[in-house]
């Protein structure tokens, strides 16, 4: 296990000493950066999806974040240009889209078949280039966030870079989850409506 410690470091500092990390490898290895923004996570996340890493980000603190990369084999590359600086330093990964998830599965039909698609759904979120501004679930999503839940994972590296998880409270209370809830915060009826009403696209897997 690799460690490089961005913490403070403006960009594109992280993106370069985790460049420099993965072109140092030898063979197969994981790299763990520590970095204190959102943004930082986007830009870090974006270079080394591109270098050909498996990637998965957590949040671990208001101001602390940890990107997770592994290499499956030697990363051949040359230094960051200006140009690569610029490329990788965007201001904001997010659209101003919302993904609305009512159930713990996707389509009518057959149960298992409908939870393998949504877990799948939430990953293929993970891998856009412009990530939703939210995730809002209720009605049997709500059991998505909650302990158990498989896809955890793919919503904790989503929102270590500033995606925001909010979850129903009165689904939550109705389903005996409120005190399961892993990630995101709870809300309400006026503030899912806000969302929607606010929302540049709403997509509803």
């Amino acid at each position: 296990m690799i460690t490089v410690n961005a913490m403070g470091d403006a960009c594109p500092i992280p993106v370069i000493k985790t460049k420099k990390a993965i072109q140092a490898l030898t063979g197969s290895e994981t790299i763990e950066v520590l970095v204190d923004n959102e943004i930082a996570v986007q830009n870090v996340t974006k270079m080394a999806k591109s270098s050909g890493g498996q990637v998965t980000s957590e949040k671990l603190g208001e101001k602390s974040f940890k990107v997770r990369i592994g290499m499956n084999g030697v990363a051949v590359g040359t230094k960051c240009s200006e140009e690569e600086k610029e490329e990788v330093c965007i201001p904001d990964a997010r659209g101003n889209t919302l993904v609305v998830v009512s159930s713990d599965r996707m389509g009518i039909g057959n149960d298992e078949l409908g939870k393998v698609l949504m877990k799948g759904f939430l990953f293929a979120l993970t891998q856009l280039d412009t990530l939703p501004k939210t995730i809002l679930f209720y009605n049997g999503g709500a059991k998505l966030t909650t302990e158990g839940s498989d896809s955890l994972g793919d919503l904790r590296s989503m929102e270590a870079q500033g995606v925001e998880i909010m979850t129903c409270g009165t689904c939550l209370d109705y389903y005996g989850l409120k005190d399961k809830l892993q990630i995101g915060s709870v809300t309400n009826m006026y503030n899912i409506v806000e969302a929607m009403d606010s929302a540049a696209k709403i997509i509803r897997p």
